[in-house]
């Protein structure tokens, strides 16, 4: 259907240029009907407000002098997780009531009380037929009085007034009724959104009338906060019309219209127009939608990244911010739509970044305690990274080694990142090792391998320094930055690899001999942060450059977060925590480190690690590549 009908709900999504050329001389534009009219949907009978009106009969119940026969359909009305009102049918007479006797499809356009059906030409568009489900539309008829909600503008309830400056838009008997925001006898009060506004709605300014982003309630958290200075109020890109982002040019034109559809939302709760991520991608795709295009997050989650709900585990605004038993990761989950600004710098750990503004996260301090708005990145990440029970090992993200020191949830990063932790990466806390690090760069070296776009070294880092995209802009690239997925295995920024072994304290496989220690190379990743040269050297140990030319990676006795927990055996420090899946007890013996003595006890590669220090090769199968180090005293 060609036809573009709207009443008092209605949304028209024909291109500008058509409806301007079908009102021309006419206000009330799509809504005449008669014989000769521009309308895609004609009857036979003369006279365009007969359609609706008669003059003296008409509805015998009331009002408007009505001559469309009502319907009498009942409907599924509007609700959500985060909704607070409720809805009642829509009342015999009123205003809603009239708009649907054309617009739910049970009656027939034409079909008057005076004549009879009046012989029609044409049909209705179907995105202008609503049906009898309306939970993809605005809420409407609510059931009085009002509830408040902190993200409502307060003289709904104080006053049952709106916040427009104008009075145009208004409730009708002390609600919400189409004609609230459609005014059913002019097309085009907003000469671009054509669809019987009562007044401009660029820039959400029928949103805003009443939608509160500045609203505060003393212990609620407006989920609207940051409005006015986010990206979507603030985007010049020009949109395309064939996107169906909105009737207006820009993103900031557009601003609710970006993501929200007033009628016949695909993503029916709070009104989406596509379900969770889906909402996100028309403009996150790097497509020509845009103008100019933004980065493709869509591309990097192809890679190895964070996975999409598989259809039992969807997101829901309303849901726990600790995901108990709930695993997904939707773009909402780690931005806030609302309050998200443009990232144009980037500034140092631990604050969260602008584009995740708004979003909410759990404590580091007990994993726990819900903090919303996150302060700090690395609370976002601990929804799901933290205390939350249902966390699996997911084959798609790699290896993952079993550590001879852990807590009880090997998942659980808060006990490895922990400022009680014998050593680890300063992600929740600053650098606290008073050890020296001969290793460690000034500045973080960039995508290149360069430090133009590095940061200088400081005293806390980034879950993201190490989860993010391979190709992100922050250290050099060109892609979007973050944890959105990567061609290296754990959503890891560079290559980290990990040796593995057919058991423990067998011949290791994967060996990386005489490695590549550049930017491109097996330990990128930890090359970012250490000068792997200078590991080689022996500069902080004197068997570094013989393990590592020999093909052993970083992850056979360094673990990458932190010391979970404590071991009488193993001291910790310097993130030395041995992959038991490689490493084996040397006899009866526990396996061990002591930093004091630079010693372990331990079996590797077919050779044993002893107590004095000395090594003992356990068989001749290490063809030539000597174990873990040469036969004899080793440190």
């Amino acid at each position: 259907m060609k036809f573009k009908l709207s009443v008092a709900c209605l949304l028209l999504l024909l291109p500008t240029v058509v409806l301007r050329a079908q009102i021309t001389g006419d206000v009330i534009g799509t809504h005449d009907l008669s014989p000769g009219s521009k309308s895609p949907i004609t009857g036979a009978r003369p006279g365009s407000c007969s359609y609706c009106h008669a003059p003296h009969s008409g509805l015998a119940t009331g009002q408007s002098l009505w001559n469309q026969t009502q319907t009498k359909a009942s409907y599924q009305l509007y609700t959500s997780t985060t909704y607070h009102q409720k809805g009642q049918q829509p009342v015999l007479g009123s205003d809603s009531n009239l708009c649907l006797s054309c617009h739910d499809g049970t009656v027939a356009v034409g079909n008057t009380i005076v004549s009879g059906q009046v012989t029609m030409t044409g049909s209705m568009n179907s995105q202008d037929v609503f049906g009898t489900n309306l939970q993809s539309s605005h809420p409407f008829s609510l059931q009085l009085p009002i509830k408040d909600a902190i993200d409502i503008i307060a003289t709904l309830v104080s006053q049952g007034k709106t916040g427009d400056p104008t009075g145009k838009i208004k409730l009708i008997n002390g609600n919400i009724e189409c004609t609230s925001c459609h005014n059913p006898h002019v097309q085009a009060i907003d000469k671009v959104s054509l669809n019987f506004l009562v007044k401009d709605s660029s820039n959400a300014q029928m949103c805003l009338a009443c939608h509160d982003p500045t609203r505060t309630m003393s212990g609620q958290i407006n989920p609207l906060a940051g409005w006015a200075t986010s990206a979507h109020v603030l985007a010049t890109n020009k949109v395309s019309l064939q996107a169906n982002l909105g009737s207006y040019g820009t993103v900031a034109a557009n601003a609710c219209l970006s993501c929200h559809e007033p009628h016949n939302a695909q993503g029916p709760m709070r009104l989406l127009r596509q379900p969770n991520e889906q909402d996100c991608i028309a403009c996150h795709n790097g497509s020509s939608n845009l103008n100019p295009a933004i980065a493709n997050v869509y591309a990097e989650f192809a890679k190895i990244g964070h996975p999409f709900p598989s259809g039992n585990n969807l997101h829901d605004a309303n849901e726990s911010v600790l995901l108990n038993n709930n695993r997904h990761s939707t773009c909402a989950d780690c931005h806030n739509g609302h309050s998200s600004d443009q990232v144009t710098i980037f500034p140092p750990p631990p604050a969260i970044r602008m584009s995740q503004n708004g979003i909410a996260g759990i404590s580091a301090t007990d994993g726990i305690t819900i903090v919303d708005p996150s302060v700090n990145q690395y609370e976002n990440c601990l929804r799901c990274h933290g205390t939350s029970s249902g966390k699996v090992v997911n084959p798609i993200y790699g290896y993952l080694p079993v550590r001879a020191v852990s807590a009880g949830d090997p998942l659980n990063v808060i006990p490895q990142f922990a400022a009680t932790a014998t050593s680890s990466h300063p992600v929740t806390h600053t650098r606290s090792s008073q050890l020296p690090q001969p290793s460690l760069l000034p500045t973080m070296l960039d995508l290149s391998g360069g430090t133009t776009h590095g940061r200088a070294m400081g005293t806390q880092t980034f879950c993201s320094d190490c989860h993010n995209s391979d190709d992100n802009r922050e250290f050099g690239g060109v892609g979007p930055s973050g944890p959105h997925g990567s061609t290296f295995k754990h959503i890891l920024e560079r290559d980290y690899e990990f040796n593995q072994a057919p058991a423990p304290g067998q011949l290791i496989t994967n060996l990386y001999p005489d490695p590549d220690l550049s930017i491109k190379g097996p330990y990128a990743m930890c090359g970012k942060c250490h000068d792997l040269n200078n590991v080689v050297s022996n500069a902080s140990w004197n068997q570094h450059g013989y393990h590592i030319n020999t093909g052993f990676t970083c992850s056979v006795c360094h673990t990458a977060h932190g010391m979970g927990a404590r071991s009488g055996t193993i001291s910790g420090e310097r993130l030395v925590n041995f992959d038991i899946n490689v490493v084996a007890a040397n006899g009866s013996l526990p396996i061990s480190y002591s930093r004091a003595t630079n010693t372990c006890v331990l079996v590797c590669h077919m050779a044993a690690h002893n107590a004095d220090g000395s090594v003992t090769q356990n068989s001749s199968k290490s063809n030539g590549t000597h174990g873990g180090g040469p036969p004899g005293k080793r440190r």
